[in-house]
């Protein structure tokens, strides 16, 4: 299913990931004077390796992963308490930190990559006057039986007013099934509605059949067919369809299709200039096994993108990471509520295929699916499920709070359940990942 090219993005992707999580604890336990056994690249046996500054530094065989090694770590033995370089040996509040160091590097990773990027690259936000708007509804779907229309502009969602589009869409998907409030403003009129959102049979999450109002232009024009003879060009704004307004690029699709055949009137625009109408004529081409009538144009929302100051570029990447974060809690939430499924979960092969085709998109998408799995690690790392940071961190906390050691026997009964919980949440997880593949196969 995948190359050489996809295993390596992949492996990139996560080697990165994994190195700066460990960093975080190795540069915090050094720093506290705790010795570091050995860094480790991976798990399992070990390909090779080098010894620096008193550490080990391994490659293992299976890479997807590691791990640090400290003196001490996790509960020692009796003598590791009075050992001055053992983990052990230091003070609680030294012990968390070096703990929390390695979530806290992703999380910095996740903030880091994309304030770069904002300086470099940053879609400008839509135009006002479309912001939250809704460019087209599918026959049949939630969106429709609910009574919204094309045209309308979604003011008030699920309890957020004035939502942005991704504001609504991550209520619909954590929301499946379920009864979700909405207004509408319809000229001047506003209309309170209600939407239940369907369940995706693949993978348990939400979809209502409606997308934004976004401003559609060609990005690629094909030689041969009749749109690039009739002189469109990449970069023009497609306007209308035979007279109607072109909100989506799922509606041109539509109307494209819908002609059987005969001559369509695209009304465009170039550089701002002033609308033009050409007469196109489709033709029957192959799409996915399929025979469908098209005029040979590929289509894209029409973004600008605009360079940010180092200081907005970092409010810019706080803010996205801040949005994420509460979708990503929103899911968990869900899962634990029993109002999303599991098989939502996306495992190695789901993130792999993620990597592949954000690499293909280009480096921009590769840098900011690369800042999103480095919040959900350090999310996820950060659970109190036992053998993860988050565990060991409240169980610090909790001996801080009752000024007392838990029992080393409580300890290891805690990790030893913790590693078997996590075995098997992985073999849960590649069960999904493969059960995925076969049903799309």
């Amino acid at each position: 299913m995948f190359g050489f090219d996809s295993a390596f993005y992949f492996l990139f992707l996560i080697g990165v990931l994994i190195t700066i999580h460990e960093l975080g604890h190795f540069w915090a336990a050094r720093y506290f004077g705790v010795r570091v056994e050995s860094f480790n690249f991976g798990f399992g046996p070990q390909l090779f390796g080098w010894k620096s500054g008193g550490t080990d530094f391994c490659v293992r065989a299976l890479l997807f992963g590691g791990y640090v090694k400290m003196e001490g770590e996790p509960f020692g033995d009796a003598t590791a308490v009075h050992e001055p370089d053992s983990l052990l040996f230091k003070p609680r509040w030294q012990r968390l930190i070096v703990y929390f160091a390695g979530p806290a590097m992703n999380i910095t990773l996740a903030v880091g990559v994309l304030t770069g990027l904002y300086m470099v690259k940053f879609p400008k936000p839509p135009d006002t006057s479309i912001s939250g708007m809704v460019g087209k509804v599918m026959p049949g779907s939630p969106a429709e039986r609910a009574g919204i229309k094309e045209g309308d502009r979604v003011v008030w969602f699920a309890g957020m007013e004035n939502p942005t589009w991704p504001d609504v869409m991550g209520k619909v998907l954590g929301y499946p099934e379920q009864k979700l409030p909405v207004t509408v403003q319809r000229g001047k009129e506003q209309i309170e509605l209600t939407v239940i959102p369907d369940r995706n049979k693949s993978d348990g999450l939400g979809s209502v059949g409606m997308w934004e109002h976004t401003e559609i232009q060609v990005s690629e024009v094909e030689p041969n067919m009749d749109a690039a003879n009739q002189g469109l060009k990449s970069g023009d704004l497609i306007l209308a369809v035979q007279g109607q307004t072109i909100r989506s690029a799922d509606k041109l699709v539509e109307l494209i299709r819908a002609s059987g055949g005969k001559s369509v009137s695209v009304t465009f625009s170039r550089k701002d200039g002033p609308p033009r109408t050409l007469a196109v004529q489709p033709a029957m081409t192959d799409v996915e096994g399929k025979q469908v009538w098209r005029i040979g144009v590929r289509l894209q929302p029409k973004v600008t993108y605009i360079q940010l100051g180092p200081a907005e570029a970092l409010r810019e990447a706080v803010r996205q990471n801040i949005v994420y974060a509460s979708l990503i809690y929103d899911f968990l939430g869900g899962l634990i509520e029993r109002r999303m499924s599991a098989k939502s979960i996306e495992g190695p092969v789901g993130i792999a295929k993620a990597s592949v085709n954000a690499a293909r998109a280009g480096l921009p998408e590769y840098l900011q699916l690369m800042s999103g799995i480095s919040l959900n690690l350090a999310i996820f790392n950060l659970l109190p499920i036992p053998i993860l940071d988050g565990s060991i961190i409240l169980m610090l906390l909790m001996e801080m709070f009752i000024r007392r050691d838990f029992s080393k026997q409580v300890k290891e009964t805690v990790l030893q359940f913790g590693f078997v919980f996590l075995i098997a949440v992985v073999a849960f997880v590649l069960y999904n990942d493969i059960t995925k593949v076969l049903s799309k196969s």
